[in-house]
């Protein structure tokens, strides 16, 4: 059902566009509340993924960027305000990539080189977008910019690598841009911390599946899926929340409040059972 949350709103979307991907969903629910929006992915993913359809499908016009580069992040926000026939008024930044959890580097031994793609992919492409609209004056007034994380920026899980530095520096971005951004023009910044999803990004992490049904366990409310989150993206973006900035919300169905679920324990219990006597003890030897 469409409330209309987001009518007359212009918006630029960021991110790997596929069918799996979160960006995608939002960029689908944008619509339906009331946008007009942008699309802007790599452009060898405009040219072998399926940007294209979705492009057609929104009516939204597609502008190929790569957004470690600040040439063509002027390019796009110039080109969005020229189509969509003004300021923006939320960009959503749904991009992670790490060569090393692809060239499954251990967090030991990784490859500083793909470390700095890491970082410069993943967090600092964000500082880049939002550093290009302020100079651009891009923005509406009480616009809405947000960057998707996760709860690696603050705990150690296993396999998840260098994304995890990647992570906590964009949640600082959010909240140095975001007190620069709203004192200057009222444009507030936020991040949201997301369940663990299976996106095309997610499924390189090494035990994805099982970091999953672990969350799941652990969430009394379970896993909140890419529909879910692009829900809240779309409450982020409207005007019920012009009053909220540098946060970083969490969306994991209450997993980063955990300690252990009975879920959780019933199963770690029963990991034991192989090695358990007649006598109910455990034993490894």
């Amino acid at each position: 059902m469409s409330y209309n949350l987001l009518k007359g709103k212009r918006g630029i979307i960021f991110g790997a566009l596929n069918e799996m991907s979160i960006a995608w969903k939002v960029a689908e629910k944008a619509v339906e509340e009331g946008a007009t929006i942008s699309l802007s992915n790599t452009p060898m993913a405009v040219r072998m993924g399926e940007v294209n359809t979705l492009g057609e499908k929104l009516n939204a016009e597609i502008i190929p960027a790569d957004a470690t580069s600040v040439e063509d992040l002027e390019n796009v926000f110039k080109r969005s305000m020229e189509v969509l026939g003004g300021k923006i008024d939320f960009v959503l930044h749904s991009i992670g990539m790490s060569p090393n959890v692809r060239k499954k580097r251990p967090y030991d031994d990784l490859d500083y080189d793909m470390l700095s793609k890491t970082l410069d992919i993943s967090a600092v492409s964000f500082h880049k977008m939002i550093q290009v609209a302020k100079k651009m004056d891009a923005i509406n007034e009480y616009g809405s910019i947000l960057a998707l994380s996760y709860v690696a920026a603050q705990r150690t899980l296993f396999g998840y690598n260098d994304m995890a530095d990647a992570k906590a520096l964009l949640e600082s971005i959010a909240r140095s841009f975001g007190y620069i951004y709203g004192r200057e023009k009222n444009v507030r910044i936020n991040t949201i911390s997301q369940s663990p999803t299976m996106t095309t990004a997610g499924s390189g992490v090494k035990g994805m599946e099982s970091l999953m049904d672990f969350a799941n366990r652990m969430s009394p409310l379970g896993n909140a899926n890419a529909d879910e989150c692009a829900d809240y993206c779309i409450v982020m973006f409207s005007d019920l929340t012009r009053k909220v900035t540098m946060q970083n919300l969490y969306h994991d169905g209450g997993f980063s409040s955990m300690g252990m679920s009975l879920r959780a324990m019933t199963q770690y219990n029963k990991s034991f059972d192989e090695y358990r006597n007649e006598n109910g003890e455990i034993c490894y030897g």
